[in-house]
């Protein structure tokens, strides 16, 4: 489970079932049941058709008013999804789910397109199934 089915990537959650086996005082010990179980998991991930999962992230922006659109065109094109857009005075906060993989580089990405006037703030959120094209490129590496 911890090289996982999938690109190599260990297997999140899992639910085992035995239904049936038995027990031989000659021919069963520790290496046998341990190879039944490899070959037991592999056969049933197979069948189970795995997915990639990526970690979103919760994001919050302040920025000016002026560099508003800037910003949400930034946080489009890293795959955001934009939840809120709040007013205050001369500054609007902007809430936003981020991939963690588009983030790298984000506040040098800020600083530099509001000329250093927002700020942001990021924490885990959840897990999500990855796209389709982000889950060939990773796994093709």
């Amino acid at each position: 489970m911890i090289n996982g089915v999938l690109g190599g990537f260990p297997v999140e959650s899992m639910k085992v079932t035995l239904i049936d086996g038995s027990y031989h005082a000659v021919d069963s010990d520790a290496l046998s049941f341990e190879l039944c179980a490899k070959i037991a998991f592999k056969e049933a991930a197979r069948k189970a058709r795995p997915i990639l999962l990526e970690p979103i992230m919760s994001l919050e922006v302040t920025t000016p008013d002026a560099y508003l659109g800037t910003v949400t065109g930034d946080l489009n094109r890293r795959r955001a999804i934009l939840e809120s857009i709040n007013a205050k005075i001369g500054i609007q906060a902007v809430k936003a789910k981020v991939p963690l993989s588009q983030m790298f580089g984000y506040v040098t990405s800020l600083r530099t397109i509001t000329s250093g006037r927002a700020n942001s703030t990021m924490e885990f959120s959840h897990y999500a199934e990855a796209p389709k094209d982000v889950v060939e490129s990773v796994l093709k590496k």
